[in-house]
């Protein structure tokens, strides 16, 4: 492939999604990619995507970006197709390349895959003429002497210990800046990022954190003493880990990636050195997504 800058005149967009079970979104998809090509956008379609689209939509000209394809100074921006998981996939291809990203909701929730099915021609026209600011969200990398994710170290959300479904609970050992600051009894510890505080950190009783906070939160998960709770710390802070459990192994997660940890490990957790880079509509912010998706502001009486 042939990677030039691209010209002032003809975006090159990129589009990400995973193979979808429901066929109902295929419409949407088809929609998707026939506004981008009403605005003369110069499309690619990663390679997973293209594999499943194959036979199923309607003929729209557009490139595949191969695995090995680089993006950064190629790519103009990222739009994924899915939910918040599909977007938190795309973190292992965006990496450090500083290309904006996009999403479009075709899950539930959704508070990084902002844009609803009903509003993709009014996006897309917003982000062909660069109608958008840039929102930078900070994440996690973890480091151990077993290198558990390889290059895929960092998490938009959370890093997670958890012990498996079938063993009992696990006690983890938690030092800040090389200092002692509790040991955790229960089922696990969630640390999350700003971005991650709305995620399973909140539905484990952990706090929401403005993404400008600079903050991580240390959330535990089903613990064994009561007097126990969610911490805040500096995203300057390093923290370290290390875990006892009766089980032979427990589990250790970045995002949506997921390692049976079998042997006795100590790894730090701490900022990562880039940002990703969300896309935000003019007519979005922080505060309408929490309102909009949380339901606040709302008298439940009157439903």
């Amino acid at each position: 492939m042939n990677h030039e800058p691209s010209t002032i005149n003809q975006m090159r967009i990129a589009v990400y999604g995973r193979p979808f079970n429901d066929s109902a979104v295929l419409p949407y998809i088809q929609q998707v990619f026939d506004n981008l090509s009403q605005h003369k956008v110069e499309i690619y379609v990663h390679h997973q995507l293209n594999e499943y689209l194959a036979g199923k939509i309607n003929t729209v000209t557009y490139n595949v970006l191969k695995a090995d394809d680089q993006i950064k100074g190629f790519i103009d921006l990222f739009i994924t197709l899915g939910g918040d998981g599909t977007l938190l996939d795309m973190v292992a291809v965006i990496r450090d390349s500083g290309v904006p990203v996009i999403g479009i909701n075709f899950g539930r929730l959704g508070f990084l895959a902002s844009v609803n099915k009903s509003d993709i021609a009014a996006a897309i026209h917003a982000v062909v003429n660069k109608q958008f600011t840039l929102d930078s969200r900070g994440l996690l990398s973890i480091e151990s002497d077993l290198k558990i994710f390889a290059g895929d170290n960092f998490a938009l959300n959370d890093i997670t210990i958890h012990k498996r479904d079938d063993s009992a609970m696990i006690t983890t050992h938690m030092f800040l800046d090389g200092e002692f600051l509790n040991s955790y009894w229960g089922d696990g510890i969630i640390i999350a990022t700003a971005t991650g505080s709305t995620a399973y950190s909140l539905s484990c009783g952990g706090p929401i954190i403005f993404p400008q906070s600079n903050g991580i939160v240390v959330t535990p998960v089903s613990p064994h003493n009561l007097n126990v709770r969610p911490i805040v710390l500096p995203d300057s802070s390093v923290l370290s880990f290390e875990v006892e459990c009766r089980s032979a192994n427990y589990l250790l997660s970045c995002d949506s990636r997921t390692a049976v940890i079998e042997k006795p490990i100590k790894f730090h957790v701490r900022k990562a050195n880039f940002e990703l880079n969300l896309i935000r509509l003019s007519n979005e912010s922080y505060l309408s997504t929490l309102r909009n998706k949380l339901l606040w502001g709302l008298d439940a009486r009157n439903y």
